[in-house]
């Protein structure tokens, strides 16, 4: 099991255990994890899973995802879609943060 903590933009921490091969959103969404809502099931359609990674995670996005961050709220160079972040052990300990809406 690979640990992610996921950061609420209150400073809540929600720590889980999520298994490689699935995504961010997926693992969040299975965890319960409010404010990810990942609408489209994981196909990068709709930016309901919109995060921020500080970190360097050697996976960038692809153009298909950053076409969609740009209808995100509040998008940076920080933003990602969790659907498109798959868990694998070198995320253990990622700090995933939420943004304040993702509508």
């Amino acid at each position: 099991m690979v640990k992610i903590t996921f950061i609420e933009p209150n400073g809540t921490e929600h720590l889980i255990n999520a298994n490689c091969g699935e995504s961010v959103m997926t693992a969040a969404v299975n965890n319960g994890v409010p404010g990810i809502d990942g609408d489209c099931g994981g196909n990068c359609a709709c930016a309901t899973c919109h995060v921020y990674v500080r970190q360097n995670i050697n996976d960038t996005a692809n153009e298909e995802e950053k076409t969609m961050l740009t209808i995100a709220d509040d998008a940076t160079d920080e933003s990602r879609l969790g659907c498109q972040i798959l868990v694998s052990e070198a995320l253990d300990g990622l700090k995933v943060y939420l943004p304040t809406a993702q509508h």
